[in-house]
């Protein structure tokens, strides 16, 4: 019998519908929301009693309960429409999971279906209500939302002839054989209609080869063309998202002549190996590193910062997902780079999230302007809402604290959001087995084992459907749900089972779901043979080909001995896991599949992952050219000749309360930073802990480590420098990034970089005519990240690329509409520090000294005021990697010394920015003199050059700047101060502003 229970706060006690009512924008006014409830829908064979269920579902002291028509609503709320949201078919349901692992204890085999109920009071008529619904209360992708009046929810008889949301597949679950003996025409349909991103040289070559082992495949009884399931498991191996076949292209590199930071035409055999592996072999023999662990070869960086721990660390990105389910998105993309910890090595544990988010303008539309906005997505507020939301979610719920990150908004990411999520993993240097920690060794004959969650639609095409551009034709299969209470549970199995020797490798099942993570391990012993109708899965009717490349999530592929499966399953049992043995490995040489008794695939390994065509591509640079205006252009305001007070005061108040200056601490205050009682450094400082850090650092001791060290994680990214200069991009975010964590304490000799790029469409087609630009981008920043790695000595130990960024549609006026992101590199960084030696950003008392260290170049362009103002003659600040190298080392060696008193580096906004929100942390004043510097006013307060410090020391102190700073432009710009004004005196003029004043202004936004 099926059952049907709602469950609503009672008078008063309404939080959750207060928190869904910030969602509705301006019509806020016109519809209220009365009560937010909660519905399940239960599919059970047991009887079960009200008081059961009650116990169950149901707070009675501060909720309502209503099931079977039990109880009426009567007039306890006021309310003249209802919403009913509830997940479609196949989702992910984690609620409705919970709840029926609850029912569970009554020994109940339960099947529970959660859902949402709005109680809405309004003037406005039925088609308005659902307008409202579609557009705020539900993702129409994922989710069934339904408008009722009050009249007839009340009088329909839903608590009868229930039904529940499950999946009854209709398709033929048998293989076929796709015959590629076809025209170039119907091979790039059949990968087209079959979401596999296979270009056409591909498809050919794929034919190619199937025509030269026609004799071999018919001698093993298998069909000459490939099955349904080879396809797929090439389509996902040689996806761009899994081979990366951009950054390993041959690339043909031109120039203009008048550019700067001229490289030179050049031919490339590969980004990847030309720029980031290179430069980190480089790095590690040239500065006698002996603390890289594992680079390049497993799903994270692993490096040894600690006598006794290894850190891994991996950055990943989630962005087509996100844009058309930003909550399922997000949370898939930060469980999913946690079990890229987990699976690193033989397993490490993870101690720590970051993550960046670029968004479009969360005001975006303005009045007027909806139809603009590309059709089939969400306004910005709604996104940032969803990917923030999952994020936490998945952070929180998995018990990981989150400690650092960032937001960058820009219109072009109206198309596609980025969404980048990492983790931080700490592995004992020991396991008590005596394996090797960092190995992999999986031996012929190990079983081959998939634990954690069950197969389903969910996640089908998640890689190719990653390596395509965005569009209202992108397959909703691609979009998946995370259970962070089941990720957790697999989590803590994996530990003991590691400790105690129970497996021999072990990575996720990410990107191409066991074609990838299976694929990959038959590497090791030259073979694997799976059994399809083994693996466990959500609901009868899967394909094969569907079984093999879902990316459902919670999954793991693991080797076991036979000898420790009997223990394996064991302790599964006890951590409540599941774990199911779906084949072995072999040394044949092949990846077979096997379903039914049949095989259905039989793919040689070194076809499937050595003998992908490499691409051939043309690059080209000629200087910055103007970026395309989809949306109008952005008003900027002019800036006056002189300024006065007041002039200066709102122009500051512009910057600061612009969205990615002003304080994200509402957003950042959600996620928790104290879980497993290791945070360090955290978010925010000062004596109400809100004024912003450089970045945010891990004890290890509480994870195992030596008593004294811990970890910074810091993150450098400024995409709007790549449409001056790429390679210019590429030198500041590598800066940034270390200049985040040495402001705090990190030391420069144990510093390791990770880098994610985010691109347009970088290949040159009839459709994306500027192709070879971006490629030139590209590789401009490739040649800056090369760069300033080699002269920091920091080396890349991890990194992502997720090319073809672009929304490629129709507005929502049913326009043709090409929205592609900013070329964008975020570096993320990772360091050891004492944390008996580190500095925050906040200033401490009055009457220290204020002084700004580092580089003296200024200028405005790529900065926030440039966004705002009209300013003439616009330059890059220019920046000189080694000399800032030699700064920050200088730096550190006067931390450890305890001569700083607070530190706080300049970046977004500028030093006024660095300088408010250094006195925002102990609302302490400052009087600030500028005229040492030399420079006009506007400049001085708002450039945004990189490498410069922001410091308060205690007189008594200045000698020893003025001295051990002498070559890095020493300058005593003012002192701290009890009143809360930042007084600035320059040639132009003395101006005041109320620390009160701003800070209201710089915390107002988000």
């Amino acid at each position: 019998m099926n059952l049907r229970i709602e469950v609503v706060p009672q008078y008063g006690l309404n939080r959750n519908a207060l928190l869904s009512e910030q969602i509705l924008e301006n019509e806020s006014k016109r519809f209220k929301i009365q009560r937010e409830g909660r519905l399940y829908k239960i599919k059970t064979e047991d009887n079960w009693d009200e008081a059961q269920l009650k116990e169950v579902f149901c707070d009675e002291i501060i909720e309502d309960f209503y099931s079977i028509d039990t109880h009426s609503y009567g007039d306890s709320i006021k309310f003249n429409y209802v919403i009913e949201r509830s997940f479609k078919p196949g989702v992910t349901d984690n609620p409705g999971r919970a709840a029926s692992d609850a029912m569970s204890l009554y020994d109940s085999d339960a099947t529970v279906f959660s859902g949402k109920l709005y109680y809405i009071e309004t003037l406005e008529p039925l088609h308005e209500v659902e307008r409202l619904a579609k557009k705020y209360f539900g993702n129409a992708l994922i989710e069934e939302i339904k408008v009722s009046t009050k009249d007839d929810f009340l009088k329909r008889a839903r608590f009868e002839n229930i039904t529940c949301p499950e999946v009854n597949m209709t398709h033929s679950a048998q293989v076929e054989v796709i015959n590629l003996d076809i025209s170039n025409e119907e091979l790039l349909q059949i990968s087209q209609e079959n979401c596999l991103a296979l270009s056409l040289d591909e498809m050919t070559f794929i034919k190619n080869y199937f025509k030269s082992i026609s004799k071999e495949r018919v001698g093993h009884g298998i069909p000459l063309w490939p099955t349904d399931v080879e396809l797929e498991v090439i389509a996902q191996t040689w996806s761009e998202h899994c081979k990366h076949k951009i950054f390993s292209a041959d690339i043909n590199y031109y120039e203009g002549e008048e550019i700067e930071n001229k490289l030179g035409s050049q031919k490339i055999e590969g980004l990847y190996k030309s720029f980031i592996k290179s430069a980190t072999r480089e790095i590690e023999r040239e500065r006698e590193i002996d603390w890289l662990v594992s680079v390049f070869e497993d799903n994270a960086g692993i490096v040894r910062y600690d006598e006794n721990l290894d850190l891994a660390i991996k950055v990943e990105t989630h962005n087509s997902p996100s844009a058309l389910d930003p909550y399922g998105g997000a949370l898939t993309g930060i469980l999913g780079v946690n079990r890229d910890i987990l699976g690193c090595g033989l397993g490490a544990r993870p101690i720590a999230n970051t993550d960046v988010f670029c968004f479009a303008d969360p005001k975006l539309p303005q009045i007027g302007d909806e139809s603009k906005l590309p059709y089939g997505l969400m306004n910005p507020a709604q996104i940032l809402k969803g990917v923030h939301q999952g994020v936490e979610d998945g952070g929180n719920k998995s018990g990981i604290p989150t400690v650092n990150g960032a937001m960058y908004f820009d219109n072009d990411y109206a198309g596609k959001p980025l969404v980048f999520v990492g983790t931080v993993g700490a592995m004992p240097r020991s396991l008590s087995s005596g394996l090797s920690h960092e190995k992999k060794t999986p031996l012929c004959g190990d079983s081959i084992y998939m634990i954690g969650g069950e197969i389903g639609a969910d996640g089908i095409h998640g890689a190719t459907f990653s390596s395509l551009e965005l569009n209202e034709s992108s397959p909703v299969t691609a979009v998946q749900i995370g259970d962070p209470l089941t990720q957790k549970k697999v989590l803590d199995f994996l530990i003991e089972a590691r400790d105690i020797g129970l497996y021999t490798s072990i990575t996720d099942n990410g990107a191409g779901g066991l074609s990838s993570s299976v694929g990959e391990m038959a590497t090791f012993t030259n073979g694997a043979k799976v059994i399809l109708d083994k693996c466990p899965v959500k609901y009868a009717g899967l394909k094969p080909f569907e079984i093999m490349i879902s990316e459902s999530q919670e999954r793991m592929t693991l080797s076991v001995s036979p000898a420790n499966e009997a223990e394996f399953l064991k302790l599964a049992k006890k951590y409540d896991v599941l774990a199911t043995n779906i084949g072995e490995f072999t040394e044949s040489g092949y990846l077979e599949i096997f379903y039914q008794d049949e095989i259905v695939a039989k793919l040689d390994l070194n076809f499937l992952h050595n003998m992908l065509p490499k691409m051939k591509l043309e690059a080209y640079w000629d200087g910055p050219r103007e970026r395309d205006d989809w949306y109008g252009a952005i008003k900027k305001k002019q800036m006056p000749r002189e300024l006065d007070n007041r002039m200066l005061n709102n122009i500051v108040k512009d910057i600061i309360s612009s969205p990615n200056v002003a304080s994200k601490e509402n957003l950042v205050r959600k996620y928790d930073h104290e879980v497993q009682g290791a945070t360090n450094i955290k978010p925010f400082v000062g004596k109400n802990t809100d004024g912003v850090n450089n970045s945010g650092g891990i004890w290890l001791y509480p994870h195992g480590g030596e008593s004294h060290n811990g970890a910074l994680v810091g993150c450098g990214l400024n995409p709007k420098i790549s449409l001056y200069d790429p390679y210019v991009m590429g030198l500041v975010a590598v800066d940034e990034a270390i200049r985040n964590i040495v402001c705090v304490g990190a030391n420069p000799d144990y510093i390791s970089l990770l880098d994610n790029f985010c691109w347009p469409d970088p290949v040159k087609s009839q459709t994306n005519q500027d192709g070879d630009y971006k490629l030139g981008q590209l590789v401009r920043t490739n040649a800056g990240l090369y760069d300033a790695c080699k002269a920091y000595g920091a080396p890349l130990v991890s990194g992502k690329d997720s090319m073809k960024n672009d929304f490629r549609g129709k507005n929502r006026r049913g326009e043709k509409l090409k929205i592609s992101v900013l070329p964008t590199l975020l570096v993320t960084s990772l360091g050891k520090y004492n944390i008996e030696h580190t500095v925050t950003s906040d200033f401490k008392k009055p009457d220290h000294l204020i002084y700004l260290l580092g580089n003296n170049s200024l200028g405005l362009a790529a900065s926030e005021l440039a966004d705002h103002y009209f300013i003439e003659d616009l330059e890059l600040p220019k920046i000189n990697p080694v000399q800032n190298d030699k700064f920050y080392r200088q730096y550190y060696s006067e931390l450890k010394k305890g001569v700083f008193q607070s530190a706080h580096d300049i970046s977004d906004g500028g030093m006024i920015t660095t300088l408010l929100e250094s006195c925002f942390g102990n609302n302490i004043g400052a009087k600030i003199n500028l005229k040492e510097l030399n420079a006009e006013l506007v400049t001085s307060l708002f450039s945004e050059t990189a490498g410069r410090f922001v410091v308060s020391i205690a007189r008594g102190q200045e000698e020893r700047i003025l001295k051990e700073f002498k070559d890095f432009h020493p300058v005593r710009i003012g002192e701290t101060k009890i009143e809360p004004t930042l007084q600035i005196e320059s040639w132009e003029g003395q101006f005041q502003l109320d620390i009160p004043v701003m800070k209201e202004s710089w915390k107002g936004v988000f």
